[in-house]
């Protein structure tokens, strides 16, 4: 009964759902176009331009695959979250949380991929040519396919949507059942997450580390390498920490009755902030493509110039008959 009389208290501002109906919208509206556009086109380039590919190509275009699916399910969560009304049904609803959390997981592997086998071309170079063939690409995306799909699974069963006021809510994951998903959230968080997050940095100490060793250090080759090791880095910890630290938060806030309405809310706040931020890691993706070695920025600059000299030659023959026809005009 206390619980019920400060939740509905008068001095506990819903800040939560102030952000849910302002804030989510408009971050997943932005995530959406950015990430349709650029997964788009990064897969196109991949496809047209730089084949054949190499292992490292092979996890880049998973890893757009993954971003685009995941960009494709956000307008659902923009009408959602604008009319704070669910309407697609309980099915939908736990597909669009697994889309997410499927996504998520799968980013992080297929970053933890690169690192891996960035740490092998660089530490151990004379395995380069192995971890660089086909094969190798094409093995560690059917296993990053099947250990996101294994993580993320049981999460089908522990959405459901929730009636109140004549409004249905599609629940986030941390939102539902506090004691059923509390020992799988701390499952996903040590193994989907802090587990990969341990192998990034070990690669990234041991390639800096060799890096600041070698004569070469300076190559553009290897700068490149160095940045995009770092990037990982920067992806994992700006993007996929505080999610799943408040992640964790927003759990046990839900188990306990020791905090107060305004405590509640404010962490549900805090977790909000950080989902679409998870959801960021597309943006950050998407300058690896520049940095995975591939020539990624001279496909994309060829692309684009090419365009550009179609539509001139196109605006030119348009143009020519009506020149020749003056000139002869002036003769005359």
């Amino acid at each position: 009964l206390i619980l019920v009389l400060e939740i509905y208290h008068p001095d506990c501002f819903p800040i939560d759902e102030f952000i849910m109906h302002h804030y989510l919208p408009i971050m997943y509206g932005i995530i959406f176009f950015v990430g349709l556009v650029g997964n788009i086109m990064a897969i196109v380039i991949y496809l047209v331009k730089l084949r054949p590919w190499k292992s490292s190509s092979i996890i880049m275009v998973n890893l757009a695959v993954a971003d685009l699916l995941y960009a494709l399910s956000l307008p659902f969560l923009v009408q959602f979250y604008s009319t704070m009304d669910w309407t697609l049904g309980e099915f939908m609803c736990r597909f669009m949380r697994f889309c997410f959390h499927f996504n998520l997981y799968g980013s992080i592997l297929f970053l933890t991929c690169l690192s891996v086998f960035r740490y092998v071309v660089v530490v151990h170079p004379l395995r380069a040519a192995q971890v660089q063939r086909k094969h190798c690409g094409v093995s560690a995306c059917l296993a990053v396919w099947a250990i996101s799909l294994v993580e993320i699974g049981p999460m089908l069963s522990m959405i459901t949507t929730e009636k109140k006021d004549n409004t249905t809510s599609c629940l986030d994951f941390a939102s539902n059942d506090p004691e059923t998903i509390w020992w799988y959230g701390w499952l996903l968080t040590v193994l989907g997450y802090l587990l990969p997050l341990v192998v990034v940095s070990w690669c990234y100490c041991h390639i800096a580390n060799t890096l600041g060793k070698s004569l070469s250090a300076n190559r553009p080759s290897r700068m490149r390498t160095h940045k995009l090791t770092v990037m990982i880095l920067v992806v994992f910890i700006a993007c996929f920490l505080p999610y799943h630290i408040l992640r964790v938060i927003r759990v046990a806030c839900q188990r306990s009755i020791m905090f107060s309405c305004l405590e509640r809310r404010a962490i549900n706040a805090a977790y909000m902030l950080s989902r679409p931020l998870a959801g960021l890691n597309t943006f950050f993706n998407l300058a690896l493509y520049t940095l995975s070695g591939d020539k990624f920025q001279q496909a994309f600059n060829s692309l684009v110039s090419r365009k550009k000299n179609s539509s001139s030659s196109k605006t030119a023959v348009i143009q020519l008959p009506s020149s020749i026809t003056r000139t002869d005009l002036l003769k005359t």
